[in-house]
């Protein structure tokens, strides 16, 4: 009798993200530092490394990058390409 495979994304399904994580995640999507995220978030920087090593936990990832690519194709944040545009601009 054949196992039943568990496919990576059946997994990846599962993850959820707290409201505070998504929050520190998009910060730095944008290309915040964890300081600028921190202060921002009205945090401390300690705080928003604290979320951020929560968030690679769930995604199993290890970096920023990643996260923010396995949580944009998971559909836990909206992807908003900001190519061509500097950051601050209005």
């Amino acid at each position: 009798m054949p196992m039943p495979s568990t496919r990576p994304d059946a997994v990846f399904r599962a993850v959820r993200l707290t409201k505070r994580e998504v929050e520190v995640l998009s910060l730095i999507a944008q290309g915040h530092s964890s300081k600028e995220a921190a202060d921002s978030l009205y945090v401390s920087k300690r705080t928003v490394d604290f979320h951020l090593a929560n968030i690679y936990d769930k995604l199993q990832v290890n970096n920023r990058v990643q996260a923010f690519r396995a949580a944009t194709r998971l559909g836990l944040i909206p992807f908003e390409p900001t190519f061509g545009h500097v950051r601050g601009d209005a």
